[in-house]
Formats: C-alpha cells, structure tokens, sequence
C-alpha cells in the first residue's frame, strides 16, 4: 500500500532515507530545516541533494522549506526527524512540541544524553521525558546501525535496525522501507541499540587516531597499517561491551554497534578528526582545519565522558577500565599527545 512519509532535516542522511521510500514507490516529503535552504532550493531546482552524486529517484518526491512543515505532514503516514545532535533541542521545541501525538515518528538521530548521576539516556528518552513536562505522551522510534548517506544513496548493502515499543509501529515502517540493498531488522531494545550506535562516536576518534600516527612516526607515504588499526578497535569494542553492559544493551543491539563503529572509522567525519589528532594537531587545530564539517561525534563523547567519570566518582565503574575512552578525553580536552597507551589494553587472565 502506498504510503506518504514527510522527512523534516534534509542533510546527508535525512535525505538518503528518501531514496529507499521513494524507489519503493512511495510519497516522500522532504523537508529542511532552516539551516538546509540552499540545499532545498537546490532539490526543486534539480532534484538533487548538493552533496550527492546521484539524483533522488525518479517518482513522487517534493521539497519544501521549514515554514511549510505543518503543511507537509498533513495525511503522513509517519515523519523521520532527520536533525544532527546539534538539532536535538530545536526538533523538540519546533517540531515534537506542536506535533500530532498521534503520529509516528523515526528518528536517524545518534545520541546519548547524560544525567547528573552520570545515568545516559537515548534520545527518545529524552525527548519523551521533555514532552511529558508539556502534557504530551509520545513514544519516538529510532534507527540505528552501520550506515553512511552516501553508501545508503550508491545502494551498497546497508543493515540496520529499527527500535520502538510499539511493535506495530516499527514493523510498519520497515515494510514501508526495507529494499533489496536496505535490510531492517526490529527490536524493542531502545536503550540499548541508541547507546550502542552512539558510543561508536567516541570509540571511532580513538581508532581514527592511529592512521594518523602512522603519518606523523613514519612519513606521509607510509600508508595504511593495520596491526595498530586493529589494536585501537580491539580495545574499542572491549570498552563499548562493558559500557553497553551497563546501559542493559541486548546482545544483537551491542554487535550493530561494533559493525557502525567499523563504517564509522574507515567512512565516516569522525576519521577526519581523529586521523588530524594523529597527526600531532591539537584538537582545537584540527576544528579549525575542519571548519563547516557537522562532527556529532564531539557532542556524544564528551557526553559518554563526564557520565563515565561521575560512575567513577561514585563508585560504580572502576575508571581504569576505560583506558582509550579516558585517552581520548585528554586529547580533547587536555592537549595530550596523540599516541595511545598501549600496554594498558593488555589483560591478563592468567591463574
């Protein structure tokens, strides 16, 4: 049955969402939010997104600036909420607030919120616990996986998963846009597949980190090398299994996590940053360097640091655990130098 799906947030991976909704012969609405007017102008000018190489599909698609988005969702079958971290604020307060609660929504939002007794909560906990404050019951949906836009657009093989309460609700949206190159699959594990794609973030800086050390100890023709690579994730993946051991993740929702750290680190900004890290720049360098660059994965590592070292304080995580998360923190934050401290990823589980 065709269905009418609005998409509100037309950067990279908002829009891709229409490729699949489209192609599946669909009415897709995509709408920018005020920073995305150049790019919507672009669309109805062309029909193609600014930063992707391929058109949207042939089919009924049409795009709209943000003053048009309560127009836009009329008789939708459901909205993907396509803002950054950075928009997470803004979509609640623009958006959810004035929102049909009867309507579903998708997000493609990554992150983590952290309490002050270093608690994290998802997005949609968030979002929920907010609108709660106005009267409004809303349970968000949300997606999460090894998933790049540009790989999404190109129709490489994408696995990811759809996370909700409700079921129904989840299922519907995965009929709606599962293809032969876009896999779905559902859980009701909310928690624990938003920290686990979340947590990549941090954990893909410090891997990142090691490309660029490879250039900065051994020449800028040295190239890639993949024991350290492998090393840095090894550890990585170890830190993120306790951290979702914590968060209560499921064990599927925790390997998703591991597959979005592995697209993360080797196609994703987040690379950028961490190789220039590498490198011997500082962080406040490398911002520089990157200027115009959205990079989500600052706003969710700090977030996991400081719910990190407040379990720490109050004696529930032993931080010594962590050794590549603290790492990258002092990187961050405290001008540190780059390279990692390998020998304290080393066990020994001997008797």
């Amino acid at each position: 049955m065709k269905k009418t799906i609005t998409i509100i947030g037309a950067g990279m991976m908002g829009s891709a969402m229409a490729f699949p909704a489209v192609e599946n012969g669909h009415t897709v609405r995509l709408v920018g939010t005020p920073l995305d007017r150049d790019i919507i102008e672009e669309c109805k000018k062309s029909g193609k997104h600014l930063k992707f190489d391929y058109p949207f599909p042939k089919g009924d698609i049409s795009y709209h600036q943000f003053e048009e988005w309560k127009e836009a969702v009329k008789g939708a079958d459901f909205v993907i909420g396509g803002v950054s971290s950075f928009g997470v604020d803004w979509f609640l307060n623009e958006v959810l607030t004035y929102l049909d609660p009867a309507m579903p929504v998708l997000s493609i939002t990554k992150g983590l919120i952290n309490l002050e007794d270093g608690t994290l909560i998802s997005y949609p906990d968030y979002w929920r616990r907010e609108l709660l404050k106005k009267g409004i019951d809303r349970k968000i949906n949300a997606v999460g996986g090894p998933c790049t836009s540009y790989e999404l657009v190109f129709h490489d093989h994408t696995e990811v998963a759809f996370c909700g309460e409700d079921t129904a609700t989840i299922q519907m949206m995965r009929d709606t846009l599962k293809t032969s190159y876009y896999h779905i699959s559902l859980t009701n594990d909310v928690i624990g597949l938003e920290s686990a794609v979340a947590l990549k973030n941090a954990y893909a800086l410090g891997v990142a980190m090691t490309i660029g050390l490879v250039t900065r100890n051994h020449g800028a023709d040295a190239g890639l090398h993949y024991n350290s690579q492998a090393g840095a994730f090894y550890e990585a993946s170890k830190e993120m299994m306790k951290l979702l051991e914590i968060q209560g993740a499921q064990s599927d929702s925790a390997i998703l996590g591991i597959g979005d750290l592995y697209v993360t680190v080797y196609g994703g900004r987040t690379r950028k940053l961490g190789v220039l890290l590498g490198e011997g720049k500082s962080y406040d360098e490398a911002i520089k360097i990157l200027a115009g660059v959205t990079l989500e994965s600052t706003v969710v590592s700090r977030r996991v640091f400081k719910a990190i070292f407040k379990k720490a304080e109050l004696g529930q995580v032993n931080i010594k655990d962590f050794p590549l998360l603290v790492h990258i923190a002092e990187v961050m934050d405290n001008n540190k130098d780059a390279e990692l401290p390998w020998d304290d990823f080393c066990f020994n589980n001997i008797k």
